[in-house]
C-alpha cells in the first residue's frame, strides 16, 4: 500500500531511489516473516533438544549487536535517501514510510520479548539476512506443470536409453541392488512435460538395460514434504533393508527439510510401495545458521569403525558450496558435525556423493569401507552453473574431514564424469557384481514448447561402471557391460586411409541407432599445432576451433546424425596440440551444425584428454540414440554426452562418417559400429 501511495504521490525525479528504499523494507519484513516461520519449525518438530541452549550467555550479547547495527543501517538509509535526493513532499512520505516499518518491526519485536524467544528468535533473523535467497532450480512454468500429454512424438525419443513412456523427468534417484533387482528412482512430473508436480518414480530391472515401471514410491503426503519429494539416496541396513532419505518441501518458500521413507512390505521382491513413518519425520531440519532453501539431497550413508552412521547434506552460504555431516547411531536420530565435511567457493553444491575407490583394480566398493588401499570421491553439482564436478582425496574419520589431493581442482574446472550434458548423477555399489555404478540426467537442449508439443522431456545417461585409472589421477567410466546384449548387426572398417578433407561413410547398419567403437592412429606428431596456454577453457577452444576449422593434427573423428549432404551432423572428434613440454590432446561434441532449428540450444562441450601419445594412437566410443550422442574418449577417460535435434538426420535418413580436416594423414585402425536393438522400457 506504501509503495503504491508512494508511486502516485512522489515527484518522477525521486521514484527510482524511493523504490530502492521501498525494496530494502520489502527484504527486511520477508526476513522477519522468515525467522518467525523457522522458529516455529524448530518448536513443531522438535528434533534438537539443543536448539534453546545454544544461544544464551555472550551470544545474546552478539544478537543485540546485531539488531542495533540493522536498524542503524536501515535508519542511515532512510536519512540518506530523503536528504540528499528528497524534496518536501518526498522526505514527508520517506519519513512517513520509516515511521510505520520501525513500528511494525519493533511490534513483532514487543511481541516476541513478551513471549521469551527474543535470543533464539535474532539469531534465526540474523542469520537468515547472512544466508538469505531462495534457490533457483529449475525453470518453472506454472501454466505448463500439468499440461496433460495427448500424444507423444517419437522422432526424437531413445531407443535404448532409460525415459519412461511420456512427461518430464529429472535427476536419478536412490539407485541400489536388493534381493536381486536393481532399482532406479527418478524425478518425474506425472502430469506434464516440464518441471512440476515432482514425485519419486519407480523402475526395477534384472540386467540395468530393461525396465518394468511400478507406481510411484514417493510424493507429497505429509506436512514435512507437502510441496515437494526432492532428490535423496537409499541406504541398505544390515538385516533391516533399505531406507531411503529425500529432501521434503515444506511450504511455497522452498523450505527443505530431510526425510525418510522405508518398504510396506520387506517380503515384496519389487519394494513396490513405500510408507513415511511419523516417528522422527524429518529427521533433519535446517539449524538457524544454514540456509533452509538451500540444503538438500542427502548422501548413501556410511558406517564407520565406531558403529556411527554418517550422511551428507548439500547446502551453500553465499556464494560458498558445502557438504554438512550429520551422524547417527541409530539412523533416525541425527546430530550435525561441527563442520561440513568440505567446502569450496562455488556455489550451492547440489546431489553429492561421497565414496570410496581402490587404489589398484577395477572392482568397486561398498560406501562404508576405509583404509590405506582406497581415496575417497567427492563429487557435487553446481547449481550456479549446471555442471558437475569431482575431487579424489583423503578422508579422515576421527576428523570427520575430507582433504582432496593438490592435484584435484575445487570447481567447475575439476575433473568430471562426463563434459557434456549430464547432471543430478548418483552412484551405487552393486554387491552381484562388485562394481559401483554411475546414473546421470541429460536435459533437454530444445524449447520448453518442444517439450510439452513432444509429451516428454529427460533421459538417464547409460548407467556406467566407475573405478581409479591406473594413474591415479582420475575415474574411469564406461557403459555398463550389460548394454552390449542389444547389440544386432555389425559392421567394420578396418585401416583406412584419411587425407585431409576427407569423410568416408560407414554404411550397413541403422546409423540413428547405433553403438560405435573406433581406434585413429597416426605417423607422427609434428603437424600438431602450437598450444595457447590461455587455452584453459576445453569448451571455449572446441567452440574457437570447431570441426571445420582446419587444423595439424586434427580435427579427425566421427561424424554423427549426419544428413546425407551434410546439411546437419553432430562431430565427435579429437584435437592435438603442441605444449612446450607435452602434447594436449582435446575432446569435443560440438552440436552447432547438429539440427537446422535454430531456436535450439546448441553448444560445444569439450574436455582435455589425459592420455600418452607415445602409441600415436586415440580411440573413441559413440552411443548414438536419435537425439543423444554419448561419447566416451580413451576408455572412458573425458566423456561427453550432446542431445542433439536434426530434422534432416532421423530415423533412416542419418547417416555416419569418419573423417579429417587436419593436414596430418590419420588412419581408421579399427572400427566396429552396430545396429542396437530397443530397450524393453515399460
Amino acid at each position: 500500500m506504501l509503495e503504491m501511495l508512494l508511486h502516485q504521490s512522489i515527484c518522477s525525479e525521486h521514484k527510482r531511489k524511493a523504490t530502492k528504499v521501498f525494496q530494502v523494507y520489502g527484504d527486511c519484513c520477508r526476513l522477519v516473516c522468515e525467522a518467525c516461520y523457522r522458529f516455529r519449525l524448530m518448536v513443531e518438530y522438535d528434533i534438537d533438544d539443543e536448539l534453546l541452549q545454544l544461544w544464551k550467555g555472550f551470544k545474546i550479547l552478539v544478537n543485540c549487536c546485531y539488531i542495533v547495527r540493522i536498524f542503524a543501517g536501515l535508519m542511515l538509509l532512510d536519512v540518506f535517501a530523503a536528504y540528499f535526493g528528497c524534496c518536501s513532499d518526498c522526505l514527508k512520505l520517506a519519513a512517513v514510510s520509516c515511521l510505520i516499518s520501525y513500528l511494525v518491526i519493533l511490534a513483532l519485536i514487543f511481541l516476541m520479548v513478551l513471549s521469551k524467544v527474543i535470543t533464539l528468535f535474532v539469531a534465526v533473523f540474523c542469520l537468515l539476512l547472512i544466508n538469505n535467497g531462495v534457490e533457483a532450480f529449475h525453470n518453472v512454468y506454472p501454466h505448463l506443470q500439468s499440461v496433460s500429454t495427448l500424444s507423444v512424438s517419437e522422432t526424437h525419443r531413445t531407443g535404448y536409453h532409460f525415459q519412461p513412456p511420456r512427461n518430464w523427468i529429472n535427476d536419478p534417484n536412490g539407485p541400489m541392488y536388493y534381493n536381486g533387482y536393481y532399482h532406479l528412482f527418478y524425478q518425474y512430473n506425472p502430469n506434464g512435460s516440464v518441471w512440476g508436480n515432482i514425485v519419486w518414480a519407480h523402475s526395477v530391472s534384472k540386467d540395468l538395460i530393461n525396465w518394468k515401471a511400478l507406481e510411484h514410491a514417493i510424493y507429497p503426503s505429509k506436512p514435512f514434504d507437502k510441496y515437494g519429494c526432492w532428490s535423496g539416496s537409499a541406504t541398505i541396513l544390515p538385516d533391516k533393508g533399505p531406507v531411503i532419505q529425500y529432501t521434503g518441501i515444506i511450504d511455497e518458500n522452498n523450505t527443505q527439510v530431510q526425510c525418510y521413507a522405508v518398504p510396506e512390505d520387506i517380503n515384496d521382491p519389487f519394494l513396490t510401495k513405500w510408507v513415511k513413518p511419523d516417528e522422527n519425520n524429518p529427521f533433519v531440519i535446517a539449524d538457524l545458521d544454514v540456509n533452509g532453501s538451500a540444503f538438500r539431497d542427502p548422501t548413501t550413508a556410511w558406517k564407520g569403525k565406531d558403529d556411527t552412521w554418517r550422511i551428507l547434506v548439500g547446502s551453500r552460504s553465499k556464494d560458498k558450496g558445502m557438504a554438512y555431516l550429520y551422524r547417527s547411531k541409530d539412523f533416525m536420530k541425527w546430530t550435525r558435525a561441527k563442520k561440513p565435511i568440505h567446502s569450496a567457493n562455488t556455489g550451492m553444491w547440489e546431489c553429492p556423493d561421497f565414496y570410496p575407490v581402490l587404489l589398484k583394480g577395477k572392482n568397486g566398493l561398498d560406501t562404508s569401507i576405509e583404509g590405506s588401499h582406497v581415496t575417497h570421491v567427492l563429487k557435487n553439482s553446481l547449481d550456479m552453473t549446471r555442471f558437475e564436478y569431482y575431487t579424489l582425496g583423503t578422508y579422515d574419520a576421527v576428523k570427520e574431514k575430507y582433504v582432496p589431493r593438490k592435484s584435484s581442482v575445487d570447481s567447475w574446472a575439476g575433473l568430471r564424469y562426463d563434459y557434456g550434458n549430464f547432471y543430478a548423477s548418483k552412484s551405487f555399489f552393486d554387491p552381484s557384481k562388485n562394481r559401483r555404478v554411475l546414473w546421470g540426467w541429460a536435459n533437454e537442449s530444445d524449447t520448453k514448447e518442444d517439450d510439452v508439443k513432444k509429451g516428454w522431456a529427460g533421459i538417464q545417461a547409460i548407467p556406467r561402471t566407475v573405478w581409479l585409472d591406473s594413474s591415479e589421477r582420475q575415474l574411469l567410466t564406461w557403459p555398463v557391460i550389460e548394454l552390449d546384449t542389444l547389440r544386432d548387426k555389425k559392421v567394420s572398417m578396418n585401416n583406412q586411409k584419411l587425407e585431409k578433407g576427407n569423410h568416408v561413410e560407414v554404411t550397413g547398419i541403422t546409423a540413428a541407432q547405433a553403438d560405435v567403437e573406433v581406434t585413429f592412429t597416426f605417423s607422427n606428431l609434428d603437424k600438431a599445432e602450437a598450444y595457447d596456454p590461455s587455452w584453459v577453457n576445453a569448451q571455449d577452444l572446441c567452440s574457437k576451433k570447431g570441426s571445420k576449422v582446419e587444423g595439424g593434427l586434427g580435427p579427425f573423428g566421427l561424424l554423427t546424425l549426419a544428413s546425407q549432404n551434410l546439411e546437419e551432423f553432430t562431430p565427435v572428434f579429437f584435437r592435438v596440440f603442441k605444449a612446450s613440454k607435452k602434447h594436449v590432446v582435446l575432446l569435443c561434441s560440438d552440436a552447432s551444425s547438429s539440427s537446422l532449428k535454430s531456436d535450439i540450444y546448441k553448444p560445444s562441450f569439450a574436455g582435455f584428454v589425459d592420455v600418452d601419445l607415445a602409441s600415436k594412437k586415440l580411440s573413441l566410443r559413440s552411443l548414438i540414440d536419435h537425439s543423444v550422442v554419448e561419447t566416451f574418449g580413451e576408455g572412458g577417460k573425458t566423456n561427453i554426452l550432446s542431445r542433439v535435434y536434426p530434422v534432416l538426420a532421423v530415423t533412416n535418413q542419418a547417416h555416419l562418417f569418419v573423417f579429417n580436416n587436419g593436414t596430418e594423414p590419420i588412419h581408421v585402425e579399427t572400427l566396429n559400429a552396430w545396429n542396437m536393438k530397443n530397450a524393453d522400457i515399460q
